[in-house]
């Protein structure tokens, strides 16, 4: 693999390593050794170093004194609290579109994801679904205007893309019910209805959270 852009060149090693974290290539608690990825990746040990802690930062990598970077594990109280905390973020971010679109037009690109969701659905197309699910908190992003909720959320991203796509293969029965949720959400925001964007998004994190625990198990 050649990389570009020198300037960014650890946000790609970074990027490189975190997908193969998120598809299971590397596994919970594996050891991450920078000698073999600067020879892998023909990049330098700097390089490396700054992609694994940009990869802690977001919480696929844990680096510890004397032993080096690993894959950060999957168990059930770690899913259970980024879930939760997901949850309280994404309930953020919907309560500024409610309270914040002033048209139609501002929710133009809620209804494009909309649209994305429902042929992915159609398609069975598992991975542009759940890429479609994060587009959504983007698409939040203006109307909150909060620079570091959106940090948080970037940041937390990938370790919920990881546990997402551990439950790919359960998801596609789930897919239709993500849509009627999704559906609900876009009601309340229209409405201003702030209760009902708490208690649609609370039961989509709590479904998504049970899916992925019981991935977990299964795996």
């Amino acid at each position: 693999m050649t990389f570009k852009a020198p300037d960014s060149l650890s946000e790609q090693i970074a990027h490189y390593l975190a997908e193969r974290i998120i598809r299971g290539e590397l596994k919970p608690a594996e050891r991450i050794q920078e000698q073999k990825v600067t020879q892998a990746l023909n990049v330098s040990r700097g390089s490396v170093r700054e992609a694994l802690l940009i990869l802690e930062r977001r919480h696929l990598v844990t680096i510890l004194p004397r032993r080096g970077a690993h894959v950060t594990e999957l168990n059930e109280h770690n899913l259970r609290s980024l879930c939760a905390l997901m949850g309280e973020l994404y309930i953020l971010l919907g309560n500024s579109v409610a309270t914040g679109h002033q048209s139609q037009a501002d929710l133009a690109p809620f209804l494009g994801i909309q649209q994305r969701l429902t042929e992915a659905c159609a398609r069975k197309d598992i991975q542009t679904f759940v890429e479609e699910s994060f587009a959504v908190m983007r698409a939040a992003y203006p109307f909150a205007n909060n620079p570091y909720l959106q940090e948080t959320v970037e940041n937390l991203q990938p370790a919920m893309s990881r546990a997402y796509y551990l439950a790919l293969d359960r998801r596609k029965a789930q897919m239709n019910d993500f849509l009627v949720l999704f559906a609900q959400l876009l009601q309340a925001v229209v409405a201003r209805d702030l209760a009902k964007v708490r208690e649609v998004l609370s039961t989509y994190c709590s479904r998504s959270c049970e899916l992925v625990l019981s991935a977990l198990v299964a795996d």
